[in-house]
């Protein structure tokens, strides 16, 4: 299978959001909850979630944010459980694409989390719908990028609460309100999709707009 020729509508796409201790792994900061929704053809195949045990106090400010206290953690399994699940509930990179809102964000741990258990990261394609939002939408039509902003937007019927099943199912509502856009971009197929992020994270890069990508 050719993943970068396969139309827009016959792709898999698992849009994944996590909520973490802080704001970077390279700071000490893990992964307390995964959420995850695949889809294809605008059809739902499944939901992934779980907490994840960080083995480390949750910071005051975080619980505040999501709600997730250490006791909620206690018994929950540890990265080195579920990220072999998450990447079996993914599939293969030949025929997945992952997105997620600042997926730098979610990427970064995730990768962190398969170098410290010494498991080969499969080479997704990734989609930030930050990047794509920003380029398909006008500051007439919303002031930043926030996927409350964008949940707002495009009427989702999931409201974002920084928990991840919840949010990760926002972004799924929000892919898809893109992905109707994209047709005037005349984006179709994955190579295609692939080369207008590319090109719009490289504008962004030179002519940044919107406040906030969270």
């Amino acid at each position: 299978m050719v993943l970068g020729s396969t139309a827009l509508h016959e792709t898999t796409f698992v849009i994944v959001d996590l909520e973490t201790t802080g704001a970077s792994p390279k700071k000490g900061a893990a992964i307390t909850e995964i959420g995850a929704v695949k889809v294809k053809s605008g059809q739902y195949l499944g939901n992934f979630e779980s907490f994840v045990n960080p083995l480390t106090p949750i910071p005051e400010y975080i619980t505040e944010m999501t709600g997730i206290t250490d006791l909620m953690l206690a018994k929950a399994p540890v990265i080195d459980e579920i990220l072999p699940a998450f990447l079996e509930f993914a599939g293969s990179a030949d025929e997945t694409i992952i997105v997620a809102h600042n997926a730098p964000f979610d990427l970064s741990f995730l990768k962190s989390a398969a170098k410290e258990l010494d498991l080969d990261w499969p080479k997704y394609k990734t989609l930030d719908t930050v990047t794509i939002a920003r380029q398909v939408l006008s500051k007439e039509d919303v002031p930043n990028c926030k996927l409350s902003t964008l949940a707002q937007f495009f009427g989702t019927k999931t409201e974002p609460n920084h928990r991840a099943l919840d949010d990760a199912k926002a972004t799924t509502e929000i892919l898809h309100g893109l992905i109707e856009r994209l047709g005037s971009f005349e984006v179709y197929t994955i190579d295609s999709l692939m080369e207008f992020a590319k090109t719009a994270a490289h504008i962004q890069r030179q002519n940044y707009w919107g406040l906030s990508s969270t």
